[in-house]
């Protein structure tokens, strides 16, 4: 009782004694204030704005320095707009970057290459894309009969793209494109024939009657990058008058539902005929099977193709070449996040390792904290730019101070993992308690980097509340998974500061 009226006597003479130095302060500015406005409103004029301009300058730097460093920034939703077409000055300044900064940008610069040699060439490019056994490389025959091309009536007998000239009506070059089909069993078919779509001119978009959800897509995406298309329905020949009119009445149906600007007289259906294997009864009544050919109906494939030509070529180059822009940063895309993946590893590992150093070499409590906290904000900032976010120094020290707060409840865990590792090194045995410290700090710093690399990756940009906590949920499973990788390291710096 006695040590708490103590107590609140203290706090009422140290609210006096504020009160008596706010009080003088106050009493202190106000003179000084009032005797600088009196001096000058005596001198010049051109001296009282000066000061006043001066003085409204450092109130304005000091609350804009005020917001940057305390207030946390309102990051604008991001809009659904569509992407910026992007221009060749965009693509080639994007390889420049990545170049420099040790990105592998071979593949991307392929596609700049291929695009170049084909304007060389001069010719129109019309790739027949669409799933196994929808009759592409058929209706390339039906167009090409001289071309040696490869048809299966099994199906799926394009395993690689094919090149086919061909003079249309009008006496244009062109050069027809047979790709693999998707939706068979090899990987990598698939991309393959989307990227060979994506480098022509037009795509002529093969099916066999009512899309699938498949095919649905691919025509999405196509049309998405402005792609000419005409929609053929092959092997129309199975089907009445009457079924071919429902079938094409569904295919516009699919088509609105999809979106895109497909016009009706670019959706056809056609016959490529070839061979096709029927039964016939002998006059001794057995059954024999002969191979018949199918005549070949594909006259308003060619008008389609013709009309769509008609219009000048500049469109389509220009709009080809931007599909090829996009799937080139596409492929620089691929490229980078393979390079921030093996260059994170080798930050995460550094600092890591500078951990498990900066415990083992802790020499008073209280030490190994302050190195740790120079390491993470390190590993931090270092990871933030490689995945292009620019957090503000505020944002970085939040960010590990709540890191610090959930590595408390989880510390125990820690220490009984490194425990428990350690022993499955043989040779190792007994350990030192700061050994195993030094080698939990590792698991941490482990953890906290290989969860903030997740974090970036899904988000773009360092959150601390959101890190902070996707760190929190995810640090039993890396402490876990990371053991290992955490504890051959640390016995290799054992065993090297041993050496010395």
């Amino acid at each position: 009782m006695k040590l708490d009226r103590f107590i609140r006597i203290v706090l009422a003479l140290a609210i006096v004694v504020v009160f008596i130095v706010a009080t003088g302060a106050l009493l202190f500015v106000t003179e000084s204030a009032l005797n600088v406005w009196d001096r000058l409103k005596t001198g010049p004029a051109i001296l009282l704005y000066t000061y006043v301009l001066l003085l409204l300058g450092i109130v304005l730097g000091a609350a804009f320095l005020i917001w940057r460093l305390v207030i946390r920034r309102q990051r604008r939703p991001k809009k659904g707009q569509p992407p910026k077409p992007l221009s060749r000055q965009d693509i080639e300044s994007r390889l420049r970057e990545a170049e420099k900064a040790g990105v592998d940008v071979s593949t991307a610069q392929a596609e700049l290459k291929e695009l170049a040699s084909r304007y060389a060439a001069g010719v129109i490019h019309l790739c027949f894309f669409g799933n196994v056994s929808t009759g592409k490389s058929s209706l390339i025959k039906a167009l090409v009969p001289e071309a040696d091309v490869r048809i299966d009536i099994v199906g799926g007998s394009t395993s690689d793209v094919r090149h086919f000239r061909w003079q249309n009506d009008n006496g244009s070059e062109i050069l027809l494109t047979d790709v693999p089909g998707t939706g068979g069993h090899e990987d990598g078919y698939d991309a393959v024939a989307l990227e060979e779509a994506r480098r022509a001119h037009v795509v002529l978009f093969v099916c066999e009657g009512d899309l699938t959800r498949a095919e649905a897509a691919a025509i999405r995406e196509l049309l998405a990058l402005d792609k000419p298309m005409v929609l053929v329905m092959n092997k129309a020949d199975r089907f009445t008058i009457d079924e071919q009119a429902r079938l094409m009445q569904r295919l516009f149906e699919r088509l609105d539902d999809i979106g895109g600007d497909l016009s009706r007289d670019r959706v056809v259906a056609v016959s490529a005929g070839g061979e096709l294997d029927v039964l016939e009864r002998s006059e001794g009544g057995r059954e024999v099977a002969v191979r018949r050919q199918r005549p070949a109906d594909i006259g308003v494939l060619v008008v389609a193709i013709n009309r769509l030509l008609e219009a000048e070529q500049a469109p389509l180059d220009a709009r080809r070449d931007r599909a090829v822009f996009q799937l080139a940063a596409d492929k620089l895309e691929a490229a980078e996040r393979v390079y921030r993946q093996q260059r994170s590893e080798q930050i995460i590992r550094h600092s890591t390792r500078k951990a498990i150093i900066g415990a083992m070499a802790a020499i008073s409590p209280g030490t190994d904290i302050l190195i740790q906290g120079y390491i993470g904000t390190t590993m931090t900032q270092a990871l933030c730019k490689l995945y292009g976010a620019a957090p503000r120094d505020l944002d970085i020290e939040e960010f590990l101070s709540l890191s610090q707060s959930r590595v408390g409840r989880a510390l125990p865990l820690t220490l009984a993992v490194a425990g428990n590792g350690l022993k499955a090194f043989p040779g190792v045995g007994t350990v030192a308690g700061g050994f195993v410290h030094a080698v939990a700090y590792g698991l941490i710093f482990d953890a906290l980097g290989r969860s903030l690399v997740m974090t970036l990756t899904k988000h773009g940009e360092l959150n601390p509340d959101v890190a902070a906590k996707e760190f929190e949920e995810r640090i039993s499973e890396q402490v876990e998974a990371g053991i290992k990788r955490v504890a051959r390291m640390a016995l290799e710096e054992k065993a090297g500061a041993g050496n010395k």
